[in-house]
């Protein structure tokens, strides 16, 4: 028979379990009614007085018919392009970005509370409560942040015009209390699984965290603020205005894109460094295992030398050393087909030559630089393997197949990875340099970057499609390389970056 103590405990570990699962569905609840709440048909912000802030807003009656009262906060920046209150705008955006953080994460919070029955009672539940709590704290902020956009709107319209919708009174109750709930049942999972918090670790090493600042610092200003620049691509931008007024277009800017040269330049841009990518390493890992098996010193290093050495050649030299070889009247190339009877070549009315002629020099110049990681790799493989091969009868090309190359796979998994990532940004040096403004070749060499330095310095005004530009760039190249990280880890998780 059971003690009564024993008997006593098993009742508290029962009362515990029902307790944390009332919490747990609490918190489902929670997460539910935040997600329902962020729906467009639910009021955040509406007009209180109509005819005095329209008026305020010197809107014409054409607009006004265009204009709902009860505005969401995923819907209101249409309520700023309409009305062109481009003074509303940068606020606003940055709202619904907030805002769609705050789904997001409430949304995988939910999906991993679904799936909580697919572990161990106790065990791994830190990862979903540390997410429901970065969705509550993004809710919460985004209910206040709309509150100040509501101060702020009242105040420079100089009236009460806007007025917060019921939304704003619930989102708060629901985030504070969700937070706090999630706050007490990782603590007891904490114990669980023995793990401490960040403040706990933060108390241990709070020195290296103080190292950290500068590093912090530094990204802030050089990497995370200039990240603002991004809501020029939705602006139609103008100086009277500047940034934080210019007129909000909405998606404008990416629809002149797409029915632009959007196609063609992506083709253009992702062929190039397709190219470039796999043919730059292949040579890059080729030349580095030739050099690695140089018996002779002096050789080798003389060998290294001048094959990085073009590294260091200025893209303006180069471009003198490429006119200099296929400029048509005097022209090295044509020099000698004229010496040897034959016709000249206009390379630089030819579009179809100049694939190759970029690919050409992009390889001379790069392959010494690239070359040299893969060096480093090699010269940090034991000796022991050689040997070991060597005494096995491996031959030469038998040690590079079975020893060198593996070995060399997770740098050039790292490698490629971070060249994808930037797939989407061309060469831009060595495009403009090659070719300049001669329109006659932009079907075969313009790419993202020449195109959005062109349109920015012939239209000053056109920043915004510069900036949208940029930003697809930006957004397809984290896509590849988000997915191809995936593909990655799922094969080999101890290469993948992340």
């Amino acid at each position: 028979m059971s003690s009564p103590i024993s008997t006593a405990r098993l009742a508290q570990g029962s009362d515990r379990r029902t307790d944390e699962r009332r919490k747990l569905i609490v918190l489902g609840l929670c997460a539910i009614l935040v997600l329902v709440l962020f729906l467009p048909f639910f009021t955040w912000i509406r007009v209180a007085d109509q005819d005095a802030l329209y008026s305020a807003m010197g809107l014409k009656a054409s607009v006004i018919k265009k204009l709902t009262p009860d505005h969401s906060i995923l819907t209101f920046l249409s309520f700023v392009e309409t009305s062109k209150q481009g003074v509303l705008g940068f606020w606003s955006f940055l709202l619904l970005i907030v805002a769609l953080a705050a789904i997001a994460l409430c949304l995988l919070a939910f999906i991993r509370y679904l799936r909580r029955n697919r572990v161990a009672e106790g065990k791994g539940m830190l990862r979903t409560y540390s997410t429901f709590q970065k969705g509550m704290v993004f809710s919460f902020a985004t209910a206040v942040g709309t509150i100040g956009l509501i101060i702020f709107a009242n105040h420079h319209y100089g009236l009460a015009g806007f007025a917060p919708g019921i939304s704003l009174f619930l989102v708060p109750v629901i985030s504070l209390v969700g937070y706090a709930i999630s706050k007490r049942l990782e603590k007891t999972e904490r114990v669980l699984c023995r793990e401490h918090g960040f403040i706990e670790e933060f108390r241990r090493n709070w020195i290296l965290f103080l190292f950290l600042v500068p590093c912090f610092v530094f990204f802030l200003i050089n990497n995370y603020l200039p990240m603002t620049g991004i809501y020029f691509a939705f602006t139609q931008f103008n100086f009277r205005d500047h940034l934080f007024a210019s007129p909000y277009v909405g998606f404008k800017n990416f629809e002149f894109l797409v029915r632009s040269e959007i196609l063609h330049l992506t083709q253009n841009t992702i062929l190039y460094n397709l190219v470039f990518i796999v043919v730059g390493n292949v040579l890059q890992v080729f030349f580095a295992i030739l050099i690695s098996h140089v018996a002779n010193q002096r050789l080798r290093k003389t060998s290294q030398t001048m094959i990085f050495m073009p590294y260091f050649v200025s893209y303006v030299i180069l471009r003198v050393l490429v006119f200099n070889m296929f400029e048509y009247e005097v022209g090295l190339i044509n020099n000698f087909l004229t010496s040897i009877d034959r016709a000249k070549v206009d390379f630089y009315n030819t579009p179809s030559y100049w694939p190759w002629i970029i690919t050409l020099f992009y390889l001379w110049k790069n392959v010494g630089y690239g070359m040299v990681v893969y060096l480093a790799t090699i010269t940090g493989i034991s000796t022991e393997y050689y040997e070991a091969a060597q005494i096995d009868g491996a031959n030469i090309y038998q040690q590079i197949r079975y020893i060198t190359v593996p070995l060399l796979k997770p740098t050039f998994i790292i490698l490629l990875l971070y060249a994808l990532g930037g797939i989407m940004k061309g060469q831009f040096e060595l495009f403009y340099q090659l070719v300049g403004n001669n329109g006659t070749l932009f079907s075969t060499t313009d790419i993202f970057d020449t195109y959005v330095y062109r349109i920015t310095t012939t239209q000053p005004l056109s920043m915004g499609l510069g900036t949208a530009a940029g930003l697809f760039q930006s957004l397809f190249g984290f896509i590849v390389i988000v997915l191809t990280n995936f593909l990655i880890k799922r094969k080999n998780p101890e290469y993948a970056l992340f």
